[in-house]
């Protein structure tokens, strides 16, 4: 049927797939990193504090104070492009970019701060996308990542009148292709050092211990990868947990008391590497590759390297196409 002349144009329909991570402050100066962290630390995924509780204390003293030091530490890992973790995300999605053909939209987001889930959403189904897979990229499971980043996303879809049909990214912490990537990225990298490890370390985000009790598959997904990374090369991986944050007791044990405490143990020379993050960004680039090696040196060690994560290599897009292609199988295939 032929649409009337005063009809809408309607877009040639169109399958998309939104990368989704974590988030990043638009610049690194204090009032860029205070808006970031208000809407961070303000998700009752991330913070399990009652609002009344818990607001008083985020305004009144943690966005007082902890933006300053924040925007000091992504200064230091600041691109040209941006945030390490916006610039590598949008190199992923480009690198994507015509994996399932011309019918096929690859666009990025950010949980918190911008490029905004909602916005991307709407532009996404605009431009005709009538299904979109929503692809948070952790690949160990955890309610205040992968869960938080699908919320938002259904939010936005709450306030559509004509919603496009979803689908969301599973976590693929044993996934053989993920694991695979990894052996292959680790292997590739620790052939090309001057030193031989004496240890390797896989280090995860922390999340507070009680996360566990209340039923997050996290700590089990993490140590999993671990498992999986360390059978598949033929060695031991030692599992450890960053970024702790509070009073509240956290996952075990903490990157940093590890670091600290392995010169003493006789392991002088390490390699650390971070299989939670699908990009580099502040807490491996400044947290692990910078304070990680100062921790370690200071404590006695000799030599200490940092490991890159996947990011748009070429292993990893690899990695990225068979995951995505096997949830989008059904769409691209009649499309």
């Amino acid at each position: 049927m032929t649409p009337p002349q005063d009809h809408p144009a309607i877009p040639p329909r169109r399958i998309g797939v939104l990368l989704i991570n974590l988030g990043t402050p638009d610049a690194p100066d204090a009032p860029a990193v205070r808006r970031y962290l208000g809407e961070f630390l303000s998700d009752p995924r991330v913070v399990e504090i009652p609002p009344l509780v818990w607001q008083p204390i985020l305004r009144g003293i943690i966005l007082r104070t902890r933006p300053k030091q924040s925007a000091h530490a992504y200064s230091q890992v600041w691109q040209e492009e941006g945030s390490p973790l916006a610039a590598v995300t949008k190199a992923q999605a480009a690198a994507l970019q015509g994996s399932w053909g011309p019918d096929v939209t690859v666009d990025w987001a950010m949980r918190y701060g911008n490029p905004a889930i909602g916005d991307r959403l709407r532009a996404m189904k605009e431009a005709g996308c009538e299904r979109i897979l929503l692809a948070p990229l952790y690949p160990q499971y955890c309610a205040a990542t992968t869960a938080t980043a699908n919320d938002k996303a259904f939010a936005a879809l709450a306030g559509m009148r004509w919603q496009p049909a979803v689908r969301t990214l599973p976590p693929y912490h044993d996934d053989p292709a993920y694991i695979g990537a990894l052996k292959q990225s680790v292997e590739t990298a620790l052939a090309e050092l001057d030193f031989t490890p004496d240890a390797l370390i896989a280090s995860f985000h922390g999340m507070p211990e009680r996360t566990l009790h209340l039923g997050d598959p996290y700590h089990c997904h993490c140590r999993k990868t671990a498992r999986l990374l360390g059978e598949a090369m033929g060695r031991e991986l030692r599992v450890a947990f960053q970024s702790r944050f509070g009073r509240a007791k956290w996952l075990e044990p903490a990157t940093d008391a590890t670091l600290a405490a392995l010169p003493g143990e006789g392991v002088r020379k390490v390699a650390i590497l971070a299989p939670g993050f699908s990009a580099d960004c502040l807490e491996t680039l400044e947290e692990l590759a910078i304070r990680g090696r100062e921790t370690f040196l200071e404590a006695g060690g000799t030599d200490f390297t940092y490991l890159p994560c996947l990011n748009a290599s070429d292993t990893g897009i690899a990695m990225l196409q068979t995951i995505l292609s096997r949830e989008l199988a059904g769409w691209t295939d009649a499309a």
